[in-house]
């Protein structure tokens, strides 16, 4: 039975997935525990009911606003669960049953969760990271990209952004780039292996550089405006898994 049978239950399971995502986005960041209490309002506390944490139909029911309270409830909130919902679908088509779509999907939850806490606190947990490095180094074993493969892309992809780092503190004596972002490079390797590891830095290296550039030319920042380079690395990454292996192809055609 190929993987288009599970398209439908993939999308439904993913986005529940993403309402458990959605409370590591706000809980991980403000160093609550992301197992109890029970999902509450931000505003007023109040517990929420089963029928209000339906993924994106509660929000929509509630017009994006608190039952108790009227709050406003962010729009973060069904964007996460519906794109979780898609990733899931994607994945068990493309790839079916097997190793590498529970290796996928597992990277992909933690990038969810990284790019919106970068995005917002510019902040990469350790506990999504580090245990990040062991699943993707475990996967490695069982399928893509081989264990030996995975371990180089552990010490490429923290290594390379470790001495950009180091470089930029010693010439600059100032810090230009966190231990976050070598740590989830690092666990990006794991996860993918060193080619597209190097296509992940590359890519996401790229995308930072033109938001970069158009938030210089639209005067809403300098030269020293602080971007949040883990949301940029976990779309680089996407875009490595997707279309890394054709770009690979293609610029080694060249020579």
């Amino acid at each position: 039975m190929n993987g288009t049978f599970w398209v439908v239950p993939a999308a439904v399971f993913g986005a529940i997935i993403g309402s458990f995502l959605n409370v590591c986005i706000y809980r991980l960041p403000r160093g609550f525990s992301v197992v109890r209490p029970a999902s509450a309002c931000p505003a007023c506390g109040n517990e929420l009911a089963w029928y209000e944490n339906v993924p994106v139909i509660s929000y929509l029911a509630l017009r994006g606003r608190c039952r108790r309270c009227r709050a406003t409830i962010s729009w973060r909130y069904p964007v996460v669960e519906a794109l979780t919902s898609l990733v899931f679908a994607l994945a068990v088509w493309w790839y079916g049953p097997g190793w590498l779509l529970f290796s996928r999907l597992v990277l992909a939850c933690s990038l969810i969760v990284l790019f919106a806490i970068d995005l917002e606190h510019h902040l990469l947990p350790n506990v999504i990271t580090l245990p990040g490095i062991v699943a993707g180094f475990a996967f490695s074993f069982l399928t893509e990209p081989g264990w030996a493969s995975s371990l180089i892309g552990i010490f490429v992809g923290g290594g390379i952004l470790w001495a950009i780092a180091e470089t930029y503190y010693r010439l600059r004596h100032e810090e230009g780039l966190g231990m976050g972002d070598v740590k989830m490079l690092a666990m990006i390797g794991a996860f993918i292996g060193w080619r597209l590891t190097i296509v992940t830095l590359m890519l996401g290296s790229l995308a930072g550089s033109a938001i970069g550039l158009y938030i210089i030319a639209t005067r809403r920042g300098d030269m020293k405006y602080a971007l949040p380079f883990g949301t940029f690395l976990a779309i680089g990454a996407v875009a490595a898994v997707v279309v890394g292996p054709s770009l690979l192809d293609w610029y080694l055609g060249l020579w």
